[in-house]
């Protein structure tokens, strides 16, 4: 990997370390659009101060956008979101695999 790839990685990656901030893409993977209340009920237990700032962040970063409806993900989010969703797969066979390991 080139060190523009490392680095392209490494922002996605520390963007989408932020607390809460896979939890906010997650809830909203469906691609329909959420107001600010319901969006903070999908994720639970996350302040609005929290939640303003990672809407910030991922508004900033183009995975989520803001239209009369609520909050949305964008083209990218929902490319990411399919991406993260193949992770998931790979989670729920590896956690199966392991629990056959014990």
């Amino acid at each position: 990997m080139s060190s523009k790839e490392n680095a392209a990685v490494s922002q996605l990656r520390g963007l989408l370390e932020g607390r809460y901030a896979l939890r906010v893409l997650w809830a909203l993977r469906d691609e329909h659009a959420q107001t600010f209340r319901l969006l903070q009920d999908s994720v639970g237990s996350i302040t609005p101060n929290t939640l303003n700032t990672r809407l910030k962040e991922l508004r900033e970063a183009g995975l989520v956008a803001h239209g009369k409806e609520g909050y949305s993900v964008t083209s990218h989010g929902a490319d990411l979101l399919k991406r993260l969703s193949d992770l998931q797969a790979f989670a729920v066979r590896w956690t199966i695999s392991q629990s056959k390991k014990k």
